[in-house]
């Protein structure tokens, strides 16, 4: 019991710092390449009308509003960063936890793309990793380097956590 609550905590704490780190290099790249960031409300909007059975878009920006939907994106976006964290914990054990290092992090940072790439993406009407937009390398690109950082984000917000909660 001691454990799962002390693995939950941590996934809560790393989750959320490395969605933090995720959400500062969009600002960054955005300042500095122009690039903007992935539109939370959107992806509020597709979990809305999932909720209600709509699974697939031919284009979700043109989907009708849900009420609610940047928050419920927003929330959405760290919550699946809480979920890649337990992912790892669950993976790799509390020993990361205890001793994080950066292989592990960036196995399950670069992995998350796949959640964009074979979900998200199809169902908002991208296609498969975004083979839909019209520069779709370049967006396989910024997703890879969005992940990767995301990847770096859990190693330091694993190394942050281990640091307030002691191994």
């Amino acid at each position: 019991m001691v454990d799962a609550v002390d693995l939950l905590a941590r996934a809560v704490l790393i989750g959320t710092g490395a969605t933090v780190v995720m959400d500062v290099w969009g600002m960054v790249r955005k300042r500095l390449l122009g690039i903007p960031p992935l539109d939370y409300t959107l992806v509020g909007r597709w979990l809305g009308h999932l909720a209600s059975g709509r699974l697939r878009h031919d284009r979700i920006a043109a989907s009708p509003r849900v009420a609610g939907e940047r928050a419920i994106g927003w929330a959405a976006h760290y919550l699946i960063g809480i979920g890649f964290a337990g992912a790892l914990l669950a993976i790799f054990g509390l020993g990361w936890a205890r001793q994080p290092s950066i292989a592990p992090a960036l196995i399950v940072g670069i992995g998350s793309v796949a959640a964009p790439f074979l979900v998200m993406q199809p169902a908002m009407g991208a296609g498969i990793a975004a083979s839909r937009t019209p520069r779709p390398w370049a967006a396989r690109l910024q997703s890879l380097l969005t992940h990767a950082v995301f990847g770096v984000g859990l190693y330091a917000a694993g190394w942050i956590t281990r640091l307030l909660l002691h191994p």
